[in-house]
């Protein structure tokens, strides 16, 4: 059974998507800066085999609406938890990538009860400096998505992955030029702001961190950094950039079944 629908939480409205066998065990995605729910497209026919899959536009994303910001990642998180209120879930696995990996990372801290396991893909407890944001900030401020578009392909994918498979970067790109700059810009706050390095050892939930060799946004240092902070955290790294989920389509999805099917 598909659902694809918009829902009134407690911290605001949130489109999401389900998917999968209405009995199975569920497996919340959660996207990126600057793309939305299709970026687990690639995933979605394997997860959806055994999993109940929920999949949702992170608040200023996609088809969810735009929020005055600035934000944070606890407010992200929150909204993460008030979409699984809203639904009726008490409980989850719970994968993320980049912003949703430090979404992922709130929830492991914070919300420990409510997930199952824990996947953090391509992310990282802080990413710096400040400036860097506050540039990409001003840049989409006054010249829209536009202005920093190639720069941001550029980080997620790697010649190659450009070279061979220039549908997909194509279909990335036109969801990171539609995504509203307000939004944008209120979310890369919430990335900018964030620093969970004190506190992710806290994390006690079973742990993937997934890194890409190439990854020039969050290095694989970072992510090594991010399984040795959490106890018992496994650790496997692909050969792409950013969006591992893409590049390493094929290792990074039975990379995720395999943890939680463990």
């Amino acid at each position: 059974m598909n659902i694809t629908n918009f829902i009134n939480t407690e911290t605001g409205i949130i489109h999401y998507r389900l998917d999968g066998p209405a009995g199975a065990p569920v497996l919340m995605l959660s996207n990126s800066l600057g793309t939305d729910l299709t970026m687990w497209d690639a995933q979605l026919p394997a997860f959806a085999a055994g999993y109940r899959v929920l999949r949702y536009d992170t608040r200023g994303h996609g088809a969810s609406p735009v929020t005055p910001g600035p934000y944070t990642i606890e407010q992200l998180g929150r909204d993460a938890l008030a979409l699984l209120d809203a639904l009726g879930i008490g409980h989850a696995h719970f994968c993320g990538l980049s912003m949703g990996g430090m979404v992922g990372q709130w929830l492991g801290v914070h919300a420990p009860q409510r997930l199952g396991r824990l996947v953090l893909a391509n992310t990282a407890a802080r990413i710096g400096p400040a400036e860097l944001w506050d540039r990409r900030i001003a840049a989409v401020t006054a010249g829209g998505m536009a202005a920093i578009a190639d720069g941001v392909l550029t980080r997620w994918f790697t010649d190659g992955y450009v070279a061979r498979a220039p549908q997909s970067v194509a279909r990335v790109r036109a969801v990171l030029e539609a995504t509203d700059p307000a939004g944008y810009t209120a979310a890369c706050a919430a990335v900018r702001d964030m620093d969970q390095r004190a506190v992710v050892t806290r994390i006690a939930v079973p742990t993937l961190v997934i890194a890409g060799t190439h990854d020039l946004a969050t290095p694989p240092a970072d992510g090594r950094w991010l399984a040795g902070a959490i106890g018992g955290a496994r650790y496997v790294e692909f050969d792409a950039a950013h969006l591992s989920n893409l590049e390493a389509e094929a290792g990074f999805t039975a990379a995720v079944l395999g943890f939680l099917g463990d």
